[in-house]
């Protein structure tokens, strides 16, 4: 160390960062405004340029290409978020619209007190705020409206503002090959000390190389190959240099067997993860919930995540089986959320549940763990009608059942119960007939929560249904 407190290696990088920042912000205006980009004779451009040579001028090209392809891949997401919460609110205001047009017509008719059917928005009035639920729709429709306008206003000025792209301070990025010694022509370690090759602008002061000891990346899981490319990475954090390595783990013995021998099926929620393990038959055979916590701060969540995880990777571990997920996509129900319930939106805003999946695939992985993913349309409801009752299980054990099932491309037919109310055409996909019966149950008012699918000793109820839809459709006709 100098009289600074400061080891030559941090002298250096502190000397090199402008450098590189400065051929990372050209790069970055180069590939946002420059014409057709050629990396060949960019590279020799850098080095004329900045005085360093092809290696240190591929890792500026690099770093600056990902910050604009960040940029990009930005922007996309946040106008395709904004279209999606358009269509949200466009909905929601064709939907209350009507309802508002339903009642008014309801009421104008005469002994509307003796009809039979009932309005679908009743008028009523609170004594807490002095107002009818219909002035307070329309006080939110109207709000909805601006909200609208907000929003395509902010849709068309995205689309033609240009993107801005921040280069921070304190960043060295090297490039490595995998044909190359170490797997780093510029930046080499040898599992005690990294040695860099100094770029040319910066030899007279600190030689051809610098070098100084780094600390071991030999963890238990992950280890640092001998071979294949190894990618420096060095950034100023809270006044200190932090080093990180990419580079491709060694592969792990595969721990799970196929999926046609078992599997666990997992239905995620904000405050516990319920899973159930399933036998090569498509039979259960053990269930359990692991408990969560929610609202805590991210350092605190992650850890949260990470315990849970490791649960379920030591679960799989011991039945030597894969774990079988939902593929849910929340960045489309949070689009939702002005639109829903406080408690829904809540629920969802509280909880990373991108983070517990990517926590789940990488930890997974590691130990050598299959992932499958499948669609979740309609698991809840053939969990709550077929195995619900059968199993005596919570909704979160039913739906992680047929989660688990659904991975070993076990179909799930309607129960033999229903079907005889039913005409069942073989040529349509099963999942349309959960659809209808699951349309008829909201219909019907019988089963208002699910604690009621226990009760249900049989569907006669939706004799009444179908029958009433085919004598109205008998009168139209």
């Amino acid at each position: 160390m100098n009289a600074l407190g400061q080891t030559e290696l941090e002298m250096f990088l502190e000397s090199y960062t402008p450098i590189f920042r400065s051929g990372a912000m050209e790069t970055v205006n180069h590939l946002l405004f420059g014409d057709e980009f050629n990396k060949s004779q960019w590279n020799t451009h850098l080095q004329l340029s900045y005085g360093i040579n092809k290696r240190h001028a591929n890792g500026v090209i690099s770093f600056a290409k990902g910050k604009v392809d960040a940029a990009k891949a930005h922007r996309e997401l946040h106008i395709k978020t904004i279209v999606g919460k358009i269509k949200s609110i466009e909905k929601w205001l064709k939907s209350s619209e009507r309802k508002l047009k339903l009642a008014r017509k309801f009421y104008a008719k005469k002994n509307w007190q003796h009809s039979k059917t009932g309005c679908n928005f009743p008028l009523s009035c609170s004594l807490k705020y002095r107002d009818t639920n219909w002035s307070n729709l329309k006080f939110q429709i109207h709000g909805k409206k601006r909200k609208l306008v907000l929003f395509k206003n902010k849709l068309e000025h995205l689309k033609v503002k240009p993107i801005r792209v921040y280069v921070p301070h304190g960043n060295v990025f090297i490039v490595g090959s995998k044909d190359e010694s170490f797997g780093n022509q510029v930046a080499q370690w040898d599992s005690q000390t990294i040695k860099i090759r100094v770029p040319q602008c910066l030899e007279s002061r600190f030689g051809k190389t610098v070098s100084s000891n780094i600390g071991n990346f030999d963890w238990n899981i992950n280890r640092l190959p001998d071979i294949g490319a190894h990618t420096w990475h060095f950034f100023c954090k809270n006044g200190r240099w932090v080093t990180a390595v990419q580079f491709t783990p060694k592969p792990v013995k595969q721990q799970s067997r196929s999926v046609n021998y078992g599997g666990i099926g997992i239905d995620l929620n904000p405050g516990s993860i319920g899973w159930a393990y399933v036998d090569p038959d498509g039979n259960l055979k053990a269930k359990g919930q692991i408990l969560l916590q929610m609202g805590l701060p991210n350092g605190k969540q992650d850890s949260n995540i990470v315990g849970a995880v490791l649960q379920l990777a030591a679960l799989a571990g011991s039945f030597e089986c894969p774990v079988v997920c939902e593929e849910l996509d929340f960045a489309d129900k949070k689009e939702r959320l002005g639109e829903e319930s406080r408690k829904y939106a809540r629920m969802l805003s509280s909880w990373a549940y991108s983070r517990f999946y990517e926590l789940l695939q990488s930890i997974l992985s590691n130990r050598g763990i299959e992932l499958i993913t499948v669609n979740p349309a309609y698991s809840s409801l053939i969990g709550l009608v077929k195995y619900m009752k059968m199993y005596a299980l919570s909704s979160d054990y039913a739906a992680a059942l047929i989660i688990a099932r659904r991975g070993m491309k076990l179909s799930e037919r309607l129960p033999s119960a229903i079907n005889a109310y039913f005409e069942v055409n073989s040529e349509k996909h099963v999942w349309h007939w959960w659809s209808q019966l699951n349309k008829q149950i909201k219909r019907s008012g019988k089963i208002n929560r699910r604690h009621d699918f226990f009760t249900v000793s049989n569907w006669d109820f939706l004799i009444n249904l179908i029958s009433g839809e085919a004598q109205a459709l008998e009168k139209s006709v």
